[in-house]
């Protein structure tokens, strides 16, 4: 079996994109190219990264599945309902979706009161 932290250190599925925020990396939205709107909707690709204050990237990729075992894919979303149904499940209550190619914004989560 292949370790994905072993195999390539600069990659993270989503549950260790979780722990990563919530240990104090941001989550940064990079737009990979130009949005649109078609009818109600916006589309266009955009990939999620986990960035500490140092500058570390960890780059979001699927998790692995019987038919593509060997294969490391990065995680992208098509529409910004995507990325921010994303954000939200990773605990984000707000978001800011780039929408230009090569833009980037970046969250932080807020941390819970007692």
């Amino acid at each position: 079996m292949i370790d994905l932290e072993k195999e390539a250190p600069n990659v993270v599925t989503e549950p260790r994109f979780r722990d990563l925020v919530e240990s104090g990396y941001q989550a940064e939205v990079v737009c990979k190219a130009d949005a649109f709107k078609k009818g109600p909707s916006w589309y266009g690709l955009w990939i999620v990264r986990a960035v500490s204050d140092e500058g570390m990237e960890k780059l979001l990729v699927t998790a692995r599945t019987r038919t593509t075992f060997n294969d490391i894919k990065i995680r992208e979303f098509k529409t910004v309902t995507g990325v921010v149904s994303f954000l939200s499940g990773m605990g984000f209550r707000n978001a800011n979706i780039p929408l230009e190619e090569g833009q980037r914004t970046t969250h932080r989560l807020t941390p819970k009161a007692d």
